[in-house]
């Protein structure tokens, strides 16, 4: 747990891919409280021009500042592209939901030095931290 505090207490910037608007999904519900909390949430997902006030962009590559920690909310199958332009993004870390888990595209992130976080809700940690 100490690594996921020490990473919660020093991101600012969580882009948050397959963040939907529509309200009662959980990536909505997630984002809108780890903005709620001061972070600063950037939308990726295509189909999604603006969400909870901030501009959305198709691909991690087209997010114009650093981004801290990658949030995934997409299928297992799915990750390993989303890892692999968060490589090369520079990014921080890769934080997969619960339920979502990709070993192989995990240990490529842990080997090009990102912190992963898989399997895991990054607001029910956030809140069992207590920041």
């Amino acid at each position: 747990m100490n690594s996921v505090y020490t990473l919660l207490q020093t991101a600012k910037v969580i882009a948050v891919v397959g963040l939907s608007s529509k309200t009662d999904r959980a990536s909505y519900q997630v984002a809108a409280y780890l903005q709620q909390h001061g972070y600063r949430i950037i939308p990726v997902n295509p189909k999604e021009e603006f969400v909870l006030g901030e501009q959305g962009y198709a691909t991690l590559a087209d997010v114009p500042v650093h981004i801290d920690i990658v949030n995934v909310f997409r299928a297992s199958k799915d990750v390993p592209p989303v890892i692999a332009d968060a490589i090369s993004i520079g990014a921080d870390a890769v934080w997969l939901q619960l339920e979502i888990t990709h070993p192989e595209a995990e240990d490529i992130a842990r080997a090009a030095g990102l912190t992963v976080v898989s399997d895991r809700c990054i607001k029910i940690d956030h809140m069992q931290s207590g920041l």
